[in-house]
């Protein structure tokens, strides 16, 4: 998924350079050279990739209706507005002086109406009055992770995607889970901030050209799974295929994992037939 930590992505790049894999950062695609029926390269900011086969494991709706040209687009701007997403996420990073014994590794603060939550996210798409969160404290488990007396906290509220979100509306919020964690646990966590970063939906979309904002990909409803998700194959390019949260088999992390494995099995039986 989209925020997948740093700690799960470094591990995943050694084992992708140990198989030989260059690895290129910073070189967004902004466009395609083809010919016929084949992709024969894409077009980044500084560089141009020729490649017999590509697999796109970027935002799949920025890529179809922003950088490939209108002809060659998988779905109509219908289609995608169409779509049921899963939620967005307001994240707050958090770096805590001192410890917090009312904190596990994980802690779920669902002591509020999961069914008024769950209708702000997926029906009236709003900001929500009284939400459900996540805390995660890794620190607990693994001392690495803050210096020496702190916490290392990530706070997690799901929203729905699309939303406006402002300075103000995460401070309020920051504010109303700091009133919340101190009323679990008698501390609060605003005496000991040493640093604190908000990440939320226009975030997702500036750094990840991510559809609405979204953080998890489509929702799972009975219309958009199995083969109703967004297709693998590029129906116009023989050679060009699609992984990640947005296409088959779905959001989540493993899910993703898996879908990168199915897009390298299409690339092995293109390049099997025209060798």
């Amino acid at each position: 998924t989209i925020c997948e930590d740093i700690w799960q992505a470094a591990p995943m790049q050694a084992i992708a350079e140990e198989q030989g894999v260059h690895i290129e950062t910073n070189q967004e695609v902004t466009s395609f050279e083809s010919d016929s029926n084949l992709c024969l390269s894409a077009q980044a900011v500084n560089s141009r990739f020729d490649a017999e086969a590509m697999v796109i494991a970027g935002d799949y709706q920025h890529f179809d209706q922003k950088v490939f040209s209108n002809g060659h687009r998988q779905y109509s701007e219908k289609y995608w507005d169409s779509r049921t997403l899963a939620p967005s996420s307001l994240l707050y990073y958090i770096g805590h002086k001192g410890k917090i014994d009312g904190l596990k590794h994980h802690n779920l603060f669902f002591d509020t109406d999961f069914g008024a939550h769950s209708r702000e996210i997926y029906e009236t798409e709003e900001w929500p009055k009284n939400p459900l969160f996540y805390v995660c404290c890794p620190s607990k488990t693994d001392p690495s992770v803050a210096p020496e007396g702190h916490e290392n906290l990530f706070l997690l509220v799901p929203v729905a995607a699309g939303l406006d979100d402002t300075d103000e509306i995460k401070e309020r919020y920051f504010q109303m889970l700091a009133d919340r964690i101190k009323e679990r646990t008698g501390t609060d966590i605003r005496d000991g901030l040493v640093y604190r970063r908000d990440y939320s939906v226009s975030n997702f979309m500036a750094d990840y050209h991510s559809f609405k904002g979204n953080a998890y990909g489509l929702a799972n409803t009975l219309g958009q799974t199995a083969f109703l998700k967004p297709n693998m194959k590029h129906k116009h390019f023989n050679n060009v295929f699609f992984s990640g949260q947005l296409t088959v088999p779905g959001p989540g992390v493993p899910p993703s994992i898996v879908s990168g494995e199915l897009a390298s099995n299409y690339v092995h039986q293109f390049l099997s037939k025209s060798s």
